[in-house]
């Protein structure tokens, strides 16, 4: 059965977008795949539609995916059950393992390793057909005791050499006696260079080893007789070091002092993941650094004449009290003296309170957000760049809009940098509008950012999103500005549209789910 489309696929989980994606990815490869919410529902259709492969989540309600496994093997023992779990559940795994499991994989299921896992319970599956065969032909020629071992046998060290996680086990006295072949892939290995020549220490680094000794002595000590995970350096054949998480347990040998069983996850990829994260914020950041020096260096003249006015109606009424008695009519302009004063005051402090809130370094902090009062915000710090390089600035927010959910500050910057771009593509002066409104058939507001600037020419149209991409000239910018914007609109489950034509003005429009 080496076509897909021979192969019926019944997969049973209780997470609804799990089941759609899962079977979307598999009917795609050709598979013929039904679903079920819950073990009983599932157990049912294998029972119409004779599946070859089960797939079944562990963790369900009523009856969990190792009482499927028991119900399907009793009933139908050539069917393959691939069990997918958690990576730290090896009890659930093990047991799984136990009750004849083709494989175990984990959760998030990840399209290459289920693949992987449907290729080795396939051929798994023609195994033990043939074996079967095999084993009929010679049963009047061996007893049950022989049949059961050499089944126990061929099964244990399938499953073994599927399992998609390195599997190492020792002896008593540390040296390898099973090196599966994800553990030679990640180490670099061939089986034979290990098996009964090698010792556990070999893949660590000594004080790593020590590490080990000492909490797997503690768990003893508990007796617990296993370290759920645990994180450590493994060693390479070529000198490379390795991130790995371990799950560590003791097993018995017959006649022998316990050794030990390392269920083995390369942590590369994840750390290569993480590392990439670490550049996203750090780009993010750098980006609002930028922003706000300019946004500083035009704020710095909007607040300076309040201050100046300010600072001479302080220094007038001085001068007037210390004279004497002040008249009924000086009283009166002291009164209005002070109301502009207030209102000035507290101008320059929401400007400098705005200021504050944007150039904090903060994690993302998702919730509701008022489109008006973003937009407000955005006003309130370029209002006065706008001014300055004679742009007029409109704006057009329909009543009644509802609340996305976001980050107000990163939301923040997305629109402060696209008004400054606007800005820039005017530089002789021209119109800003900023709009708002639910779109139309959907439930997404849509934020546009409209200038009657230079436009973005053709050529340029495709890169404009990419990181470091500029049309500015040197000195002007670094083309950090729209990778960050798609990425925090990506971010917020959102897209980002452009639409412009050379010499006639540019609107950049941001999708966002409503709440």
């Amino acid at each position: 059965m080496s076509n897909n489309g021979d192969w019926r696929i019944v997969l049973i989980d209780d997470e609804e977008g799990i089941r759609r994606v899962t079977r979307i990815t598999l009917e795609d490869a050709g598979y013929h795949v039904q679903t079920a919410e819950n073990g009983e529902s599932g157990l049912e259709l294998c029972e119409a539609v004779q599946p070859q492969i089960v797939i079944t989540d562990v963790r369900m309600p009523k009856m969990d995916g190792i009482a499927v496994l028991e119900k399907i093997k009793q009933t139908h023992p050539e069917t393959e059950v691939i069990v997918a779990t958690a990576f730290g559940e090896m009890d659930l795994a093990i047991r799984a393992l136990q009750l004849d499991a083709s494989d175990f994989i984990t959760k998030p299921l990840h399209s290459d390793a289920l693949s992987v896992a449907l290729e080795r319970a396939k051929a798994r599956y023609n195994d033990r057909k043939q074996l079967k065969d095999y084993t009929t032909f010679l049963e009047e020629g061996w007893n049950d005791t022989t049949r059961e071992l050499m089944a126990s046998f061929t099964f244990q060290n399938s499953l073994i050499e599927s399992s998609m996680d390195g599997i190492i086990a020792c002896d008593a006295d540390d040296r390898v006696l099973t090196f599966n072949q994800s553990a030679c892939d990640m180490l670099g290995y061939e089986a034979p260079e290990v098996l009964r020549r090698e010792r556990l220490g070999r893949f660590l680094l000594s004080e790593e080893e020590a590490r080990l000794r000492g909490a797997l002595e503690k768990n003893d000590r508990a007796e617990e007789g296993k370290l759920p995970l645990f994180e450590t350096t493994l060693c390479g054949k070529n000198g490379q070091r390795i991130p790995v998480q371990m799950a560590v347990s003791r097993v018995a040998i017959p006649d022998e002092n316990p050794g030990i069983v390392c269920f083995v996850r390369d942590l590369r990829e994840i750390r290569r993941l993480e590392r990439e994260v670490e550049d996203q914020a750090r780009i993010l950041h750098q980006d609002k650094m930028m922003s706000l020096g300019r946004l500083a260096a035009s704020v710095v003249h909007e607040i300076n004449n309040p201050l100046a006015g300010i600072l001479n109606y302080c220094r007038l009424m001085l001068r007037i009290l210390r004279r004497g008695t002040i008249s009924a009519e000086q009283l009166e302009k002291f009164i209005r003296y002070l109301d502009l004063v207030e209102k000035e005051t507290d101008r320059c402090s929401q400007i400098v309170s705005g200021l504050l809130t944007f150039s904090r370094k903060s994690p993302a902090a998702f919730g509701p957000v008022a489109v008006p009062e973003l937009i407000q915000r955005c006003v309130l710090l370029c209002q006065h760049k706008l001014e300055l390089n004679n742009i007029r600035l409109d704006q057009d927010i329909a009543a009644d809009l509802p609340e996305i959910r976001g980050d107000l500050n990163q939301l923040q910057q997305c629109i402060i940098n696209l008004v400054f771009n606007a800005a820039d593509a005017m530089p002789d002066g021209g119109r800003l509008t900023l709009s708002a409104a639910l779109c139309q058939g959907s439930r997404e507001v849509c934020l546009r950012v409209t200038d009657t600037g230079s436009g973005i020419a053709e050529k340029d149209r495709p890169h404009i999103f990419e990181p470091f991409y500029t049309t500015k000239d040197e000195g002007y910018g670094v083309g950090l500005g729209l990778s960050t914007v798609y990425g925090i609109i990506q971010n917020h489950q959102g897209s980002v549209q452009v639409e412009s034509e050379a010499g006639k003005g540019t609107t950049f429009v941001l999708h966002l789910p409503a709440s």
